[in-house]
């Protein structure tokens, strides 16, 4: 855990959540997904279903057609950079796609989706061995315990 991050800990037992995962990059996606899964299952949510979508973009629509059955929704994805602008317009397009689905329905999304220069900064931060980072589990746990809190304090009536 990086200097700063805080220790969080919740119990999201009996909360509806799914994980939204991109498919590219394989094996920083199935270090982000079991980072997700160990998040989960600490957190009371052991079943929670893994939904592949083809690519980083998709998540944003995944996450707009789940919202209204959820409680909370966590996004995985890694977006590396190249030589071509497509890298910004990916990056822009789900960070406002994903805001948008949140802020809109009331339902808490995990940003786990990876914005990095290189395949080896990706790989810090997957939650593989040797990562200096969990990103995947580092969403569920930011998305679960939002999801506790704002049960605490409204009832959730947009998207509901």
């Amino acid at each position: 855990m990086k200097a700063g991050a805080p220790e969080v800990t919740v119990d999201g037992t009996g909360l509806r959540v799914a994980v939204i995962a991109a498919s590219w990059h394989d094996v920083v996606m199935s270090g982000l997904i079991d980072g997700a899964t160990r998040a989960l299952a600490a957190s009371g949510l052991p079943d929670a279903p893994v939904l592949r979508v083809p690519g980083t973009v998709e998540l944003s629509v995944a996450a707009a057609r789940l919202a209204p059955t959820h409680d909370a929704l966590v996004a995985l994805g890694v977006v590396i950079r190249g030589g071509t602008p497509h890298f910004d317009y990916v990056c822009s397009g789900v960070t406002h796609g994903l805001t948008d689905v949140s802020t809109r329905t009331g339902v808490p999304v995990g940003f786990g989706v990876l914005t990095c220069d290189t395949e080896e900064q990706a790989l810090d931060r997957a939650g593989l061995p040797g990562s200096s980072e969990d990103k995947g589990a580092e969403a569920v746990l930011a998305a679960v315990a939002t999801a506790v809190t704002l049960r605490t304090v409204a009832p959730r009536t947009i998207g509901a």
